[in-house]
């Protein structure tokens, strides 16, 4: 078994972000800009927020995090969109999710200009990367593309099973990895509530993208020797034994798997690291791209 050391992989790519970033700024151009909406006190979303505003403060790329209360209404999140969309100082954003059940967030989304579409979640981005055409990729998925880059995965008639068919990993993950490149060709199985016999098809599977929402789902009998694990599933279980009272845990029940694959990713510190990444490398994309 090879714990992926994601820690590692992040920080060099970072690194590699970090020094273009410089490069602009040394040459006399502004630095990329990033801005962040988010509402409410989700403690999720918060942390996961602050990284991102950490990242891009490491890497010298401006950010703005605009939080409002849970009471904002559909009308007034609509028009902070618009302004952000008009601003030539910003070069991407994102609508942090989850949002308040009374707001529309694919409405929202709809409202983002797709040129600054950092996250990848508009339809138009979504629908030329189905067609492999140049779009911003949700960023998870492009974490783990990034993955399989770096480790130089051969995927080519491989079989993938990927676990879970949210619009945000499953779905376009399945659709990456399928398509004509350098990093997918691969035979895909999207697995979800209604599919039959999923043990089996786990258990045919070269590769593993387990995001599921459902902790430690994944156990040793269902995966086969060498296989390859990206585990997307961050989910906060009981643990008396933690100062908090509890840990996060993955799709994957990691201490029982470990030693049948070839890689897989922790949780924490797996694929959460590689999102920030994808996120901050489509802020600097969507930054040359306004400067052509």
């Amino acid at each position: 078994m090879a714990e992926l050391n994601v820690r590692s992989i992040s920080k060099e790519l970072k690194a590699g972000i970090g020094k273009e970033v410089a490069d602009i700024v040394a040459s006399g151009a502004r630095p990329p800009h990033l801005a962040a909406i988010m509402v409410g006190d989700n403690p999720a979303s918060k942390a996961y927020v602050g990284n991102k505003v950490k990242t891009c403060e490491e890497l010298g790329i401006k950010s703005t995090l605009l939080h409002f209360e849970t009471g904002i209404t559909q009308e007034e999140l609509v028009e902070v969109i618009r302004r952000l969309n008009a601003d030539d100082e910003v070069d991407g954003f994102i609508l942090q999710l989850p949002l308040p059940d009374h707001l529309d967030p694919q409405a929202l989304l709809l409202e983002i200009d797709p040129n600054k579409d950092v996250d990848g979640f508009h339809p138009m981005n979504f629908g030329k990367m189905a067609l492999s055409l140049p779009a911003f990729l949700p960023a998870t998925p492009y974490g783990i593309v990034m993955l399989i880059e770096y480790l130089g995965l051969d995927l080519s008639g491989k079989k993938v099973a990927v676990l879970g068919r949210s619009d945000i990993v499953g779905t376009p993950i399945s659709l990456l990895l399928s398509r004509k490149a350098p990093y997918g060709n691969a035979t895909v199985t999207l697995l979800h509530s209604r599919s039959k016999n999923i043990k089996e098809e786990l258990l045919a599977a070269d590769v593993i993208v387990a995001a599921i929402g459902i902790p430690h789902y994944v156990k040793e009998d269902m995966v086969k020797e060498g296989s390859t694990i990206f585990d997307v599933g961050i989910n906060r279980i009981p643990d008396p034994m933690a100062k908090s009272g509890s840990r996060l845990v993955g799709d994957v029940d990691f201490e029982q798997v470990k030693d049948k694959a070839a890689w897989i990713t922790p949780v924490p510190g797996g694929i959460g690291l590689m999102t920030i990444v994808s996120l901050i490398r489509n802020t600097l994309d969507a930054y040359k791209n306004n400067r052509v």
